[in-house]
């Protein structure tokens, strides 16, 4: 009887001892996600005090005090319709300075003047 029972446990035990164990493999891959970047326009309203062509312009705004703009490159001087003035800056002219980025990264893109 013992023979018996001992021979049923090993036939119950064996599948077990000789089953092949499975892996599964998961690759989890992602991807970057897309970059956007968004650039700001903002302006500065005021008063020129000081305009060089091609070099600076000096923009007094009320709430900041003087701000400076350094020109890189010719700069488009536009009135409130867009259309280009010929005529150079001077002091007291009314004035929007349109610029991309901040502190000595200023980028102007257009002044436009509004009177």
């Amino acid at each position: 009887m013992k023979r018996i029972i001992i021979a049923l446990a090993c036939a119950a035990v064996a599948p077990f001892a000789f089953a092949q164990t499975s892996t599964t493999t998961t690759e989890q891959t992602t991807t970057a996600p897309a970059t956007t970047t968004t650039t700001s326009t903002t302006y500065t309203a005021g008063t020129v005090t000081t305009y060089e062509p091609d070099k600076t312009i000096v923009v007094r705004d009320e709430r900041e005090g003087p701000v400076s703009f350094a020109l890189h490159a010719p700069v488009r001087i536009v009135d409130r319709a867009g259309r280009v003035v010929k005529r150079v800056l001077t002091p007291k002219d009314r004035v929007r300075v349109y610029y991309t980025g901040t502190g000595d990264t200023r980028v102007v893109e257009h002044v436009e003047v509004e009177d």
